[in-house]
């Protein structure tokens, strides 16, 4: 079983306490990485006695990231680090995220957490229609769908045809993919006479781009199935970072590894919970690289 219940259903008071403690291990680490160290000792920064005191740091951002390329933010010898991925580098430098084993562990956690929320089980099929690579959302669902059990199909992206010849043969359950090409995979349903809903599909996973809820609900039309919303970014880790139970009324967003704020974007005033404004996250349990305040340029409330 995956749902975490102790850290699942702690009391808002021990969540903090737990925030608090895991906060300032992280803090403790991060100054021996060259951005943060100097950053702490030009400010005089001596760490936080509570959550509070966060705000007195200032936000990172992804320029930091770039302008700091490719160790700077890195507190650890390379040594202990297993794993990086790294972002398309379309605008200038690529940002570079590093992961050790741990920092995996916890990612694969997160995301086993979330698909079990849905009601992923041991048993159940599942097709991987995300990229893999250097892009986080492939790999990061791969690992949690088979820590959960769960017969896991590498499809990637693309070749539409066989992807529908899998969900046939082999009895697929549950799929993640692009709202864009689970919009486009319904044209080969329909020339090939296939009606969606006799498979034994039973929900999908979408996210990596935009998308309204007017297209959502016409997944979950086509498809017969619940179309579940991922929020994720790979600085933070990749996919898990939030995401949706059945309820489908908002995200849930995993406290223990993260803390959340809203600002205003304009002047970094923090805003009181129910005002919409930049979404802030600071990383709680990341070792390799953690990040404080980081500026998502994502909007919400």
């Amino acid at each position: 079983m995956y749902w975490n219940k102790e850290l699942e259903t702690l009391p808002r008071r021990e969540l903090e306490r737990l925030q608090l403690a895991r906060l300032q291990e992280s803090l403790a680490r991060a100054a021996k990485s060259e951005f943060y160290g100097r950053d702490f000792q030009e400010k005089g920064f001596r760490g936080c006695d509570s959550l509070d005191g966060l705000a007195m740091l200032p936000c990172t951002s992804k320029q930091d990231l770039r302008d700091h390329f490719p160790y700077g933010f890195l507190t650890l010898e390379l040594d202990d680090i297993v794993r990086l991925h790294s972002s398309s580098g379309t605008t200038g430098t690529p940002t570079v995220v590093y992961y050790t084993r741990h920092d995996l562990d916890v990612w694969t956690e997160m995301v086993t957490r979330s698909m079990y929320m849905t009601g992923a089980r041991r048993g159940d099929v599942f097709q991987n229609m995300m990229g893999y690579g250097l892009f986080t959302g492939g790999i990061g669902f791969h690992y949690a769908s088979e820590q959960l059990g769960m017969l896991t199909i590498p499809a990637g992206p693309g070749n539409s045809k066989r992807q529908i010849w899998f969900m046939q043969k082999f009895g697929t359950t549950y799929i993640h993919i692009l709202p864009s090409y689970a919009m486009h995979l319904q044209q080969y349903f329909v020339e090939d006479g296939i009606d969606p809903r006799s498979l034994k599909l039973k929900a999908a996973f979408i996210g990596a781009e935009p998308h309204s809820e007017a297209i959502r609900r016409k997944i979950e039309d086509f498809y017969g199935i619940k179309a579940f919303n991922s929020y994720g970014l790979s600085e933070m880790c990749g996919p898990g970072v939030a995401f949706e139970c059945p309820e489908q009324n908002g995200l849930h967003l995993w406290e223990d590894n993260f803390i959340v704020e809203i600002i205003n974007p304009e002047t970094g005033e923090v805003l009181p919970d129910g005002e919409e404004g930049e979404l802030i996250l600071t990383t709680l349990t990341k070792e390799a690289m953690p990040l404080f305040r980081y500026r998502t340029k994502d909007l919400t409330r």
